[in-house]
């Protein structure tokens, strides 16, 4: 693991520019970013701000992509189940009334936070088609990043991720930890054999809303934490930068040895059925 300096205390853009580079950002890259902004401490212009730095710190040929996930409209999700948590029939009848169907324009993804959001609602992006788990992205291959994500495929071989693991992309951590790295989510699905449950959520088939229910494979991120831990530690040189963006220990991983570590981790450590 690489470790590095990066400027103290971003408070405006040029200095959070500064030290996305010096963490290792490179013009070109593809960054699919998780950021906890209250880790970075105060940017000038919030999330926007951050937004400016990684594309100045990428280039106009890179791009940046962000999970825009809406657990929000679905009765399967943990987020329903703490909503719904205590309330009577009727409440909860309401709750499933008032939940609108996905539109990848305008349905917001308020739990992916600040940044998340600045990059759905930025001119130019794009955002895949999952009801679910969508991905947004801004930059020149936003449109091959996003393309095919199909619906009953929240993050395998026909989402985002895989497209991303093709182009060799770099997962940027800012002030968050493996715990929120929706990348390991591909190794789950290239386990043999992996465990399948059922989804439903809001979406709207020719302009009318209607429940929809499939399957796909059981996503599970409770023990990424400790994946992530056994990464950093067998990982190669390169394949883990550190250093500090504001004022958070932030992190830029190579995704492809993330995918693969964490497909072959998962595989010994998770029992079948878990």
């Amino acid at each position: 693991m690489d470790e590095v300096d990066g400027a103290d205390d971003a408070t405006d853009g040029a200095r959070t520019t500064a030290a996305l580079t010096a963490l290792g950002v490179r013009p070109g890259d593809v960054l699919l970013v998780h950021a906890s902004l209250r880790s970075l401490g105060p940017v000038a212009d919030g999330a926007r701000g951050v937004l400016g730095a990684l594309r100045r710190a990428v280039g106009t040929e890179g791009t940046v992509v962000v999970p825009s996930f809406t657990p929000e409209n679905s009765d399967t999700s943990p987020h329903y189940r703490e909503r719904v948590r205590g309330l009577d029939a009727g409440a909860v009848d309401a709750v499933r009334a008032s939940m609108p169907p996905y539109d990848p324009a305008l349905t917001p993804a308020p739990s992916m936070g600040a940044l998340a959001e600045a990059v759905r609602t930025a001119a130019g992006a794009g955002r895949s088609t999952h009801p679910q788990t969508s991905f947004a992205a801004l930059g020149p291959g936003a449109a091959r990043l996003l393309a095919g994500h199909r619906p009953d495929c929240h993050l395998g071989e026909d989402s985002p991720l895989a497209r991303l693991y093709e182009a060799d992309a770099r997962i940027l951590l800012l002030g968050t930890g493996y715990a929120t790295c929706t990348a390991f989510h591909l190794g789950e699905y290239r386990m043999a054999g992996p465990p399948r449950r059922s989804y439903r959520c809001v979406v709207a088939s020719r302009g009318v809303r209607r429940w929809w229910e499939y399957e796909d494979v059981a996503l599970d991120d409770g023990d990424f934490a400790a994946l992530g831990a056994a990464f950093e530690e067998a990982a190669a040189e390169g394949d883990v930068r550190t250093g500090r963006v504001g004022a958070a220990v932030s992190r830029l991983v190579r995704l492809r040895p993330a995918v693969d570590f964490a497909t072959a981790w998962l595989t010994e450590h998770r029992t079948a059925g878990r």
